[in-house]
């Protein structure tokens, strides 16, 4: 079981960026019938390497792609976006991917972002805390009325309720906002006092606690190749390119699961954490605990991350056919029996603590 993530970085040693997007779609596709729990897709702003603007234009071309890989947009950065539009754009994908695609919403944290687009990154939060309910409500495509006016998004979405929305962040603002809005919590970061704030949260809200995902020490970025060696002297500089990027993005803030503070390969392959280059060998021995978790029953005892892989497994066999075979209608399995919006599995629940938790910094 692994992931794909996706942010279209093309720096002046990379690919040429039609070839780049092409590549992108050929790998999903091929990847879904191989093991592929999900592809993730990034979002940052005004980038010299031309990181993804719009994931969700990306997100739709993978969707018309693929038939049952589910798709990520992690993080979208709320503040910058006008929710009425998103939500709408996020029903249409909903409906082209039968309900594949979910998204992590966030603040962000980079100024130049809110500079582009005329936004007080000051006043990140407050514009997160007044747009995260107007979304929310949005993306069910029901009525509902909003500072004294009635909306409502059409077309409606394929999935009841409406598409999966979590929250992503580090902060305790952050997993408060989550738990506040009955959403499910993506942490870049571990710790006891996010999870307890927002457990805190929610039922302070009325709302049953979703799921909290915490990075684990898995690594973030893994490529696999018969000669490691041989692989590390050819994609060193697309993986320096990464590390330095996100490390001078990151400069003074907390460490996160996904960065490195490399400035060497060779540092990079020493600390053997964050990125690493595997044989197929190795790649299946570092997966075997979530393969071995995925064939046995969840009891009190399993582990959070093995919980989410048993999860992400039995999602893959059932869900998928309840969910999002082709000729099924919004609401109804293959049966024609109804599913209830507050049946249906979260996303996020399905999916290994590795897999989301260090991308929401991404």
């Amino acid at each position: 079981m692994f992931t794909l993530r996706f942010d279209m970085r093309a720096p002046d040693v990379g690919a040429d960026r039609v070839e780049l997007y092409a590549t992108a779609l050929e790998m999903a596709a091929w990847c879904e019938d191989r093991g592929a729990l999900m592809a993730i897709l990034s979002e940052h702003h005004g980038s010299a390497d031309g990181y993804l603007p719009s994931p969700t234009v990306l997100a739709a071309a993978m969707a018309a792609r693929t038939s049952r890989l589910p798709i990520a947009v992690m993080v979208t950065i709320l503040p910058l976006h006008d929710p009425i539009q998103l939500a709408e754009d996020m029903c249409v994908i909903d409906i082209l991917s039968r309900g594949r695609v979910s998204y992590v919403a966030g603040v962000g944290y980079r100024p130049e972002e809110y500079e582009l687009y005329g936004v007080d990154f000051s006043r990140r939060g407050e514009l997160a805390d007044s747009k995260l309910p107007l979304l929310l409500a949005a993306r069910s495509g029901e009525e509902f009325v909003h500072e004294g006016r009635l909306h409502r998004v059409t077309p409606a979405p394929h999935t009841p309720g409406g598409p999966s929305i979590a929250w992503g962040g580090g902060s305790v603002a952050a997993a408060r906002r989550a738990g506040r809005h009955g959403i499910d919590f993506i942490a870049q970061r571990g710790g006891d006092q996010l999870r307890e704030e927002y457990l805190a949260s929610a039922r302070s809200a009325g709302h049953e606690p979703g799921v909290a995902s915490f990075p684990d020490d898995m690594p973030t970025a893994v490529f696999v190749a018969d000669d490691p060696d041989r692989a590390w002297d050819e994609r060193h500089p697309y993986l320096m390119h990464d590390v330095t990027a996100y490390a001078d993005w990151n400069r003074g803030a907390p460490a996160s699961a996904s960065m490195s503070g490399a400035r060497t390969i060779d540092e990079l392959r020493q600390q053997n954490s964050s990125h690493r280059v595997l044989t197929p060998v190795e790649a299946r021995e570092l997966d075997r605990p979530r393969r071995d978790a995925a064939s046995c029953t969840v009891d009190r005892r399993a582990t959070a991350r093995d919980r989410l892989a048993v999860s992400a497994h039995r999602h893959r066999r059932r869900d998928r056919r309840r969910l999002l075979t082709p000729g099924s209608r919004p609401g109804e399995d293959q049966t024609g029996s109804k599913v209830s919006a507050r049946s249906r599995r979260s996303f996020f629940e399905t999916l290994p603590s590795s897999a989301v938790g260090s991308s929401s910094r991404k």
